[in-house]
């Protein structure tokens, strides 16, 4: 058994909430961001470990899974979704390796580039996910 550190389906559920915020912080979640994130789990996400939720699926997917559950619940507060990403990686710091956070990152300005660019209220939390990855907890 090798020592690779596993992620788990909180972790991704955590992911699904942040990325939705950021696609939700102008007001409106649009189907090209949910399809951008979409192509970016399965080219990106799917690699990243081989974490598996209770029905053996990648659990990668949760991120689609959740993103998709905030969208038919029309929940637009990105300012408590992305707090809720805050408190968990406060609790689980050794899950944020610099890798990990690079991808976040790209992710998240990528599902704000897929539709118009990204506007004021993208780039601001944007800046803050950057700033929140930077810290070291302790």
């Amino acid at each position: 058994m090798d020592n690779k550190k596993h992620l788990n389906v909180r972790f991704y559920e955590i992911l699904g909430k942040l990325f939705y915020a950021i696609a939700a912080t102008d007001g409106v979640v649009e189907p090209v961001e949910f399809n951008k994130l979409k192509e970016l789990v399965k080219s990106k996400w799917l690699e990243v470990d081989d974490s598996e939720d209770n029905f053996h699926t990648d659990a990668a997917f949760q991120i689609e899974i959740v993103f998709d559950w905030l969208h038919e619940q029309n929940n637009l507060d990105s300012n408590k979704l992305f707090n809720d990403f805050v408190a968990y990686k406060k609790e689980q710091s050794h899950f944020f390796t610099p890798k990990i956070n690079k991808l976040i990152i790209k992710t998240g300005h990528e599902i704000a580039n897929s539709f118009s660019g990204k506007n004021k209220s993208e780039l601001i939390l944007l800046a803050k996910l950057d700033m929140e990855l930077k810290k070291h907890n302790s």
